[in-house]
């Protein structure tokens, strides 16, 4: 168990949070959730010591052992993979050391071989002569290739540095682990991994993450920094987002009586428990559900940005895109080739690759952003297109404008100031922050212009890039009803699986040597035996 009493965190005069009293148990998941700098990764790092809270004070049972997810991610670059899985487990890996430094002494005495004793018998308890080759399983399983296990860290790329990261937080099995987004940077595949690890951990689990399918898959309790306070809720982001909402709207119609709100929770909680039927943590969501209070639920005091993309300037007819053998080669090696398909109107396409550098080329490509390609693609005279991309830098760079300014580049006919404002309101942008430069702006702020660009251009056909990138979980989900409710064509690039499951109908995977085209939903076409037979074969 670990135990937070009356726990408070200020800087000057800002209160992030204060009189927080929690109590977390062993098989339980809490998903900590707010507003962007609510206090969230703080808040893990106060219960790892690596922050001291202003009042209060945390408490683990005797014995615990804890773990973390490394967010240093030069921290172990001189020291090989394996072994830097196996500093995971601290406890294990200080008794190897020692039993290295005795039986490395010239001179070494009976008291030494009695300690040896006592640390062979600890090894031994510890499961440590199987050590390495649970290690090796474990980076199997999270996708790091066998002949990279003895490899020096700093030769890793990013992406399997970050799995290494990961291996060595869940080695041996810790009874406490705190993850601040550990879903960063892998894919599907592995996160499916991590999401079945999880649900059948016994441990206390404590995550920060912005992939709400993830939260989903895992959590049984979501922690909620919200009102300067932190407050426990069963069940997963879902549920806490829907109840939430819901008891905002009951809160709205002063008109309901009690007795109906409580109906209307009550038949909520209903549904939402028999869905919760379907998942991996049935049994312990369900338990969860069963006690909850309905006097907890409160509406939550977050808002929502408003991401909507309708109001189109004109309506597309049947033609929308037409490519043909559309191929991209780097430094002699292709990204994609003989890429050939048609857009229907009103698709919304998931476009998939194993390479992230050749989805962004392809998208910058239908963009207009690079000619450098062979083959070609045709946009119907009616569409006009608005474009997220991956990397936002050029429409930022050395630019002196305020906001203001910079969306009126982009209007395509009013340029009155308050016609602006307007987009930036929806993105919640207000008062004197449409004056700040873009020169200083966050890269959240960045992706709220983004978006508010694409909303004043009024295109129907959107292109995006990883657009939920610096994103909170609001405007996440602002972003998914957004798309949802677009009745036009996007193309749409992601690693948020709630996103793409909920939104495409249509998928397409671009690879070296061809392509993969499939009308199904995403979580059916990851899912299919056929289709990964399909993709063995054009990757071999």
């Amino acid at each position: 168990m670990i135990t937070v009493t009356n726990l408070s965190l200020r800087y000057g005069k800002r209160v992030l949070f204060e009189d927080v009293n929690l109590k977390f148990t062993s098989g339980n998941c809490y998903g900590i959730i707010g507003a962007n700098g609510a206090g969230k990764s703080t808040f893990l790092k106060i219960l790892q010591g690596e922050v001291d809270p202003t009042t209060g004070q945390v408490a683990f049972s005797k014995g615990m052992r804890v773990a973390s997810l490394k967010q240093n991610h030069f921290e172990f670059d001189e020291i090989p993979v394996m072994t830097t899985v196996l500093m995971g487990h601290k406890t294990l890996w200080a008794v190897m050391k020692e039993k290295e430094a005795l039986y490395e002494k010239a001179d070494f005495t009976e008291e030494d071989g009695h300690r040896a004793g006592e640390l062979e018998n600890t090894f031994n308890e510890m499961d440590g002569w199987n050590a390495e080759s649970s290690a090796a399983e474990l980076l199997s399983h999270l996708n790091v290739r066998e002949d990279l296990h003895y490899a020096l860290v700093k030769d890793l790329d990013a992406n399997t540095k970050v799995r290494v990261l990961l291996a060595q937080a869940l080695f041996g099995n810790p009874d406490i682990l705190f993850l601040d987004e550990p879903t960063n940077d892998l894919d599907v595949k592995t996160i499916n991994w991590l999401e079945d690890f999880l649900a059948d951990y016994q441990g206390i689990i404590l995550v920060v993450s912005h992939d709400r399918h993830f939260l989903d898959g895992v959590c049984t309790n979501i922690v909620d920094i919200d009102y300067g306070k932190m407050t426990i809720y069963s069940g997963n982001y879902s549920f806490w987002y829907q109840s939430s909402q819901l008891v905002a709207r009951q809160k709205a119609d002063s008109n309901k009586k009690a007795e109906d709100r409580i109906k209307e929770l009550q038949d909520f909680i209903r549904r939402f428990s028999a869905n919760a039927s379907k998942s991996r943590q049935a049994t312990s969501r369900k338990k969860a559900l069963d006690k909850i209070n309905l006097e907890d639920i409160r509406p939550s005091s977050r808002k929502y940005p408003g991401l909507i993309f309708n109001n189109v300037l004109r309506e597309a007819g049947n033609e929308i895109l037409e490519v043909k053998g559309l191929s991209k080669t780097v430094n002699g090696k292709p990204l994609f080739s003989n890429v050939s398909f048609t857009v229907n109107k009103g698709d919304k396409i998931a476009i998939l690759g194993n390479n992230s550098n050749a989805v962004t080329a392809f998208l910058n490509i239908l963009a207009g952003e690079d000619k450098d390609y062979k083959g070609s693609f045709q946009w119907g005279v009616t569409t006009t297109q608005a474009f997220i991309p991956n990397d936002n830098t050029a429409f930022f760079h050395g630019v002196d404008l305020n906001l203001i300014d910079w969306l009126r580049q982009y209007s395509p006919e009013e340029k009155e100031e308050p016609f602006i404002r307007g987009f930036f309101g929806k993105m919640l942008f207000s008062g004197e922050e449409v004056l700040k430069k873009c020169s200083v702006l966050s890269g959240g702020e960045k992706m709220r212009c983004m978006f508010s660009r694409m909303m004043l251009m009024r295109a129907n056909v959107l292109l995006l890039d990883e657009p939920t990138n610096h994103l909170d979980l609001e405007s996440i989900t602002a972003l998914n009803n957004g798309l949802k409710d677009f009745r036009g064509t996007a193309l749409l690039a992601s690693r948020d699986h709630e996103l793409v499951e909920t939104i495409a109908n249509r998928v397409i995977e671009i690879m070296p040597k061809g392509m993969l085209d499939k009308e199904m939903d995403f979580d059916t076409y990851i899912n299919s035996e056929k289709v990964a037979e399909q993709r063995e074969a054009l990757l071999k």
